[in-house]
């Protein structure tokens, strides 16, 4: 036991009573079994409670690898009691205890788990299969060491991250991402949550009734570390990198039988540099325009999780709260040359410096009250959450026209901009589980209110007024209000070969949406059904067969539902469409599942049609490129993915997927142009190598291929990470060195075309990174 973590028990036992620290204490010691396999059980908590004081124990601990367990108490009457994720609790109410005493072997039986539930698990390996999709789990990947939730899901099979961060799930950007399964303005930038302060992301690809309708591709569940082992424990984590990036975080926890505290905090400080080059060919008039965009930037942010969980009776109350602060300082310098047949005064030059700060303020505070029947798993759940998000974004433009030097005497203008953003998302939710014979009923209702506020103020400089004058043809106030009531019911079945469930949902939306510049407002409401069904049929102990259907929906956000025009690039302009209408999903999911003892598979098969298909879309008019979003007819994709991970032995093992993909699109409506179809696939590896004297290695190869949009196609791209890590402190410290993209490969690009116009871009950023990490865990 380290010095620290022996410490605090000694405190904690001194605030319980010291005589007990000075009496003789004896040894209570056994075995943990499986019921079923008799295979031992490792890493179990146990503990020993006085009779007439069930709130704190008197000792505590964990069975070891072989299911062995150890314990200290003196002399007296005793409850013991053993839990474990998956198992229903061993309670011993009483055990006296007069000398040394060993209680033998104990048997933990498994809980009768659910259609949701079954998960098909292998030890320790960091992506496990369940029947809705994968579970990740952070910790056990050495490649998310000093990283972000970013680098966690570039790593994993199925999903793909954009160069704004946006993530595709299968090819589709539309998913709906949770913060411990609650909608949260703070999934607004994921970069700003550390890996560290992740305990698993849960990814469902066709989600049931229960879930939010919302979004084409399913449901990303990233669930917080909290803590519930026994006693005090925590951890520290540090990170330095090339460029002076910096990492550190701590969490500390402390739980007995009654209370649960945890504490999270991470300092992240991170820079970077990056290019990218832009080129668009207008056809008839022969125009030729080339941008280079030179970018530095520096984020320096604060992440703070916290909570407690009081446990009374049959219920338990818990409170979980996140902030999150960051300033983030960008330079970002477009250089760009218009170039016309015949040159002359049509073609020319301008350099656009913008010299942008921002800080964002979030804040996340949730109460969940949970009260248990008498009848294992008859449970009502009430959830009450507010999260707040301020982002406060200060530009700072300088202008130089017919130059492409930018020295402060060839500046010909200067502009200002502020963007004050606030997003407020409140939720109530309440859930009741009742189960029966082989059988289990699941209802609830749930209420989602959103406001988000974008004040946008744009200034040029007026050398007649003496000062900056707002430009009212840009500057723009846009309001969006919504609120989504949603009721479900769902039964699922479980037969011993087969297993089922049924579930319908309804949602009613209302959308308000205020232009305060020219009063323009839009309102939409409309009601609609989303029935799920689920089913797995096990062939036997080895071989199931599953079957998902869920139908979905995909509402535009508030950013692309503005209608004001984005001018600050005077020759590309962006503007949202108040007119749009929501998708419509229906999903379907086929799969096979294989458990062996080291090693599991998945094979799955699904389709996808989608109805009323988002997608931006570019005209060029007057040379000036305009882009905003429509919804086309209809898309449609289908395509396998296979999932696995295997412990080969006890120094290899390896876990992966590759997805294949078709996707067309149809624009029709629009223009025949606009229509497009093509085959894309992407593959992740990650292969985990333990060498001698406690040293593992890890190499992750990572490659998507080309895919299409509605006018174009995106490039493929490609990168390979690897660390290498040695455990320390008896295995309660390590120290790793991590290289990212390696061969420095990753980057964006990719083109667009139509009738009257092609554009190439190509995006470069800083991703070959050096890190060197410590952690200790007590």
């Amino acid at each position: 036991m380290s010095s620290v973590r022996y410490f605090l028990v000694v405190i904690v036992f001194i605030l319980v009573g010291a005589p007990d620290i000075f009496a003789q204490s004896f040894p209570v010691k056994g075995t943990l079994v499986d019921s079923d396999s008799k295979e031992p059980l490792g890493f179990v908590q146990v503990a020993l409670y006085r009779l007439e004081d069930q709130s704190r124990p008197v000792s505590f601990s964990d069975s070891d690898e072989n299911g062995r367990f150890s314990l200290q108490a003196p002399k007296g009457k005793y409850s013991f009691k053993a839990f474990f994720i998956g198992y229903k609790d061993f309670l011993s109410e009483e055990i006296e205890i007069k000398g040394s005493t060993d209680l033998g072997e104990i048997t933990m039986e498994g809980e009768n788990q659910n259609l949701q539930e079954v998960i098909v698990e292998t030890s320790k390996m960091p992506i496990r299969t369940s029947m809705e999709g994968i579970i990740i789990s952070p910790e056990n990947n050495l490649a998310n060491i000093g990283g972000t939730l970013l680098d966690i899901l570039r790593n994993t099979p199925s999903i793909t991250v954009s160069e704004d961060g946006a993530i595709s799930l299968r090819g589709s950007t539309g998913t709906n991402i949770l913060i411990n399964g609650r909608n949260s303005s703070l999934t607004q930038n994921l970069d700003n949550l550390p890996a560290s302060a992740v305990e698993e992301i849960r990814i469902i690809n066709n989600p049931n009734a229960r879930y939010d309708a919302e979004a084409e591709g399913g449901v990303i569940d990233i669930i917080l570390k909290k803590g519930q082992d026994i006693g005090t424990n925590g951890g520290l984590e540090a990170t330095y990198g090339t460029r002076g990036r910096t990492n550190l975080g701590g969490r500390l926890n402390h739980r007995n039988a009654r209370f649960n505290t945890f504490i999270g905090y991470n300092y992240r400080d991170w820079k970077s540099i990056g290019n990218r080059r832009t080129t668009r060919l207008l056809f008839e008039d022969e125009e030729t325009l080339n941008q280079n965009t030179q970018n530095s930037n520096r984020n320096v942010g604060h992440n703070l999780n916290y909570g407690a969980d009081y446990y009374f009776g049959n219920n338990v109350l818990s409170y979980e709260g996140v902030f999150q602060s960051s300033l983030d300082r960008q330079v970002n310098t477009l250089f760009a040359e218009l170039d016309r047949p015949g040159g002359g005064m049509d073609a020319f030059d301008y350099v656009r410096r913008n010299q942008e700060s921002e800080t964002d303020v979030g804040l996340d505070n949730a109460l969940i009250f949970e009260h248990s029947f008498g009848e294992k798993g008859h449970l009502l759940r009430a959830t009450a959450s507010h999260s707040f998000r301020n982002q406060f974004k200060t530009q700072e433009i300088d202008i130089f026209n017919n130059t492409l030097v930018p020295l402060p005497e060839n500046r010909t203008g200067q502009e200002l901009a502020y963007i004050d953003e606030i997003r407020n998302i409140s939720v109530l939710q309440a859930d009741y589980i009742k189960p029966m014979e082989s059988a289990k009923f699941e209802a609830g209702l749930k209420s989602i209110l959103r406001k988000f506020d974008n004040d946008f103020q744009y200034f040029r400089l007026d050398e007649t007024e003496g000062g900056f004058v707002e430009d009212n043809q840009i500057s723009n106030r846009f309001v969006y209000k919504d609120q989504i009531h949603a009721g479900y019911a769902l039964i699922s079945v479980s037969k011993p070969k087969f297993e089922y469930g049924l579930g319908l949902r309804g949602e009613y939306t209302f959308v308000d949406t205020h232009l305060q510049n020219t009063d323009e407002q839009n309102r939409q409401n409309y009601f609609n059904l989303f029935p799920s069904a689920q089913g797995m049929y096990n062939l036997n102990e080895t071989h199931s067969i599953k079957f998902t259907y869920s139908r979905r929906i995909d509402r535009p956000t508030a950013w692309r539902l503005n209608p004001f025009p984005d001018i600050t690039d005077s020759l590309n302009v962006r503007r949202g469409n108040p007119n749009l209408q929501p998708e419509m999903i229906n999903s379907f999911e086929v799969g096979h599942m294989v458990n062996l003892k080291n090693a599991n598979f998945v094979t799955n098969l699904f389709y996808r049609k989608v109805n009323g298909q988002l997608d931006f879309i570019t005209i060029v008019e007057d040379g000036i490129s305009y882009s905003q979003p429509e919804n086309l007819l209809s898309a449609q994709s289908y395509g396998v993915e296979w999932i696995g991970t295997a412990e080969v032995n006890e120094w290899y093992s390896v876990n992966g997927g590759l997805t294949l993909f078709n996707i067309s699109v149809d624009g029709s409506n629009i223009s025949e142009e606009f229509t497009n179809a093509g085959f894309a696939w992407n593959v992740k590896l990650t292969q985990d190598v333990k060498l001698p004297f406690g040293v593992n290695f890890q190499v992750v190869g990572n490659y998507e291929s080309p895919e299409i949009e509605a006018q174009g196609r995106d490039l493929a791209q490609y990168f390979v990470d690897a660390t290498i890590q040695k455990n320390l402190l008896g295995n309660k410290g390590s120290l790793s060195l991590s290289v990212r993209d390696i061969f420095d490969t990753r980057r964006f690009a990719g083109f667009a075309r139509s009738n009257s116009f092609s554009q190439e871009f190509y995006s470069k950023q800083e991703t070959r990174i050096v890190l060197l990490s410590a952690r200790y865990n007590f």
